[in-house]
């Protein structure tokens, strides 16, 4: 990526962060209602550590889905008694992200990107991959789009952490380097409206 192209991609964030923001103010306000009421023994939005640019932590707010001490690892699928009734639904239509348009804002994520790790599975990087580290992780990317059912498909393995770090987690760091190699800003524009869209794209030969 260029400078010039990481300028325009800071831009752009930025200010699609700060119109969104003001925009879903109104659907943020309610969700944190509805979050606090149904799962009163806790904060409406969960922060956690995750490796952000150039390997540097940042702190990542979500609405909380799941119930407060879990005990649970990083690896969540669907069905799951630690993620709530309500917590399945923010899930399952990605409202659980929007409060990282804050984390854009901040300039700590950028709106496609790759998702950005807990502590550990970027220290699995090697050689040529480590590509992926130069870029602000992103609320959506194209390994994003691939997986969009993710939880799903590790509930029907009988091993999902195991599976999660053999199968899904090289393939995503494989479409993550592909699309630091191959940046565009047409891209990003086409990943945003087809995750907004719910709909599949063409990228590097492969239907996401």
């Amino acid at each position: 990526m260029t400078v010039f192209q990481q300028i325009c991609k800071w831009l752009f964030d930025r200010t699609m962060a700060l119109i969104g923001l003001f925009l879903l103010w109104p659907l943020l306000l309610f969700i944190a209602i509805l979050v606090r009421i149904c799962m009163p023994d806790g904060s409406p939005i969960f922060y956690q550590q995750r490796v952000g640019k150039d390997g540097k932590l940042f702190t990542c707010c979500k609405f909380r889905s799941m119930n407060v001490d879990h005990g649970g690892n990083c690896i969540s699928t669907a069905g799951e008694t630690r993620i709530t009734p309500l917590g399945a639904k923010l899930r399952k239509y990605k409202l659980d992200e929007l409060p990282e348009l804050w984390n854009v804002l901040a300039g700590h994520m950028s709106l496609v990107g790759p998702r950005p790790d807990v502590p550990g599975y970027a220290d699995l990087l090697q050689g040529d991959d480590r590509i992926i580290l130069t870029l602000r992780p992103g609320i959506t990317g194209p390994a994003t789009l691939k997986y969009r059912n993710e939880e799903e498909l590790l509930a029907k393995m009988e091993d999902p952490v195991k599976y999660n770090d053999t199968v899904l987690y090289p393939d995503k760091v494989r479409i993550n380097r592909y699309y630091a190699e191959h940046y565009s800003f047409i891209t990003d524009i086409k990943i945003i409206f087809c995750t907004l869209m719910g709909k599949h794209m063409l990228y590097n030969g492969e239907l996401l």
